[in-house]
């Protein structure tokens, strides 16, 4: 590797057999930080006779590697050095010192609505992004229905840009950044934005991509960080403070986090003085004073209507109906609370014989995570129930319901055939219902469902 260049990208055919796709080795970037405007001319004038600046570090010896196939998450306080790390990555930026070797071909999404012409319409920019992304317009005309269908910004894709919302500007750009055929993804805080729906479309996504290629993740959600990523690196004031595990890292980084904000809190908090017995200020005694909010223990939970039309997949043979939170009486019910016994009820028509049916659901936050599932199968199994052809299943799940943090979370169902590890999918529907929690803590880890109770109905058998 030349000296005059130090971030290298491995396109040739015998740089294929690296270990590793991506390497910093001791890299550093500095600013020139000139105190007053006409320094900078002086310091141009006089070259290095005289320095009219300071020196800002913003990246300090930074050495990491990701092999082919990793997911390696970056997180850090804003200001850190994250996204000069990837804008270094992605050659927009130029190392003052260190290596940058790359072996294959990356693309990012780094800011919103970066590389975007306002004035041109969606369509015009995909085309415009594609090239820079090595696509032909043959190519792009090959993908562009695919692109269009991803963004789903419907008769907007023909509208100028700036009349777009942030999450319609991110949906075409990370639409676009999943058809150019990436080896290498990096995605910084792009999902902050856009709704549910399109946030889970993405982390489906992400999640297949990090089968066969490699992701750099930025985000200051640790959820979604533990969920996707294999490794993490921690960045602090341009240095490299932890790498490791994923949840020992956000763990750490977390605690860092609430510990500087106690001790902000201590620093800000104000000094009042104290009244004396009668009522009148007293000089020279001072007291904190510190407001307190006890926690939420429960936690209050919007519930969308079922949408038969949500995305899925299946072999046939079975089809989810209708699925809806009841009462007793089997109203549908629009809100819940935590902690209270609840009957999540699924209706399936059957067409095919099914010897070991499975009928469940999963609940996962916005970022793909799981948050807790329930299955018919080992039940069903143990009573050697069977499912025959015309027939309706109803299925009522009774179970305690867990307490949220706020945030918003989908609903998935599914009906299958066969064992745990070996069924096969028969209907499964992506996001059907919607849970908004407007009440609750703000802390979660994973749930667990204790004893539910299962029916199934079988009806017109």
């Amino acid at each position: 590797m030349s000296s005059e260049n130090p971030v290298a990208r491995a396109d040739k055919p015998r740089d294929r057999g690296m270990d590793y796709v991506v390497q910093f080795s001791g890299v550093n970037k500095y600013y020139q930080i000139y105190d007053k405007p006409h320094y900078r001319l002086l310091q141009g004038l006089l070259g290095g006779r005289k320095q009219y600046f300071r020196k800002f570090r913003a990246l300090q010896d930074i050495s990491f590697r990701i092999r082919k196939g990793e997911t390696l998450g970056i997180i850090g306080r804003n200001g850190a050095g994250k996204s000069t790390i990837l804008q270094i990555l992605c050659g927009t930026l130029a190392p003052s010192s260190g290596t940058v070797a790359i072996n294959g071909k990356i693309t990012a999404l780094l800011e919103l609505g970066a590389g975007f012409n306002p004035e041109f319409t969606g369509r015009e920019n995909v085309y415009m992004n594609a090239s820079i992304f090595g696509l032909s317009n043959e190519e792009t005309d090959a993908c562009f229905d695919a692109i269009a269908a991803f963004a789903d910004i419907g008769e907007f894709i023909d509208q100028p840009v700036k009349t777009y919302s942030s999450g319609m500007t991110v949906r075409l750009a990370f639409s676009v950044i999943t058809h150019v055929g990436a080896d290498i993804l990096v995605i910084d805080e792009a999902l902050a934005v856009g709704d549910v729906y399109f946030t889970q479309k993405c982390m489906r996504y992400l999640e297949d991509f990090r089968r066969t290629g490699t992701l750099l993740f930025v985000s200051h959600d640790m959820g979604a960080v533990q969920s996707l990523c294999d490794s993490c690196i921690w960045i602090d004031q341009g240095m490299i403070r932890a790498t490791g595990n994923v949840k020992d890292i956000t763990e750490r980084y977390l605690e860092s986090c609430y510990d500087e904000r106690a001790k902000d809190f201590d620093r800000r908090a104000p000094e009042t003085v104290s009244g004396g017995d009668d009522g009148n200020p007293v000089a020279g005694k001072k007291s904190r004073i510190r407001s307190t909010r006890s926690w939420i223990r429960d936690c209050r939970i919007h519930l969308s209507k079922f949408d038969p039309q949500s995305p899925g997949f299946g072999e046939g043979g079975a089809r989810i109906v209708d699925a809806a939170f009841v009462d007793a009486n089997g109203q549908i019910l629009s809100t819940l609370t935590g902690s209270s016994d609840v009957v999540f009820q699924v209706r399936a028509e059957i067409f095919e014989h099914m010897s070991s049916p499975a009928v469940g659901f999963i609940v996962k936050n916005r970022h793909g995570k799981i948050v807790y599932d329930l299955s018919t199968y080992y039940p069903l199994e143990d009573q050697h129930v069977q499912f025959e052809p015309g027939s309706e299943v109803l299925v009522n799940f009774r179970y305690k319901m867990p307490v949220l943090a706020i945030g918003e979370y989908l609903l998935s169902v599914a009906i299958a055939e066969g064992g745990a590890f070996d069924h096969i999918q028969l209907h499964w529907l992506h996001d059907v219902i919607i849970l908004t929690v407007t009440d609750g803590p703000f802390m979660q880890g994973d749930m667990w469902v204790h004893d539910p109770e299962i029916e199934v109905i079988l009806i017109n058998p």
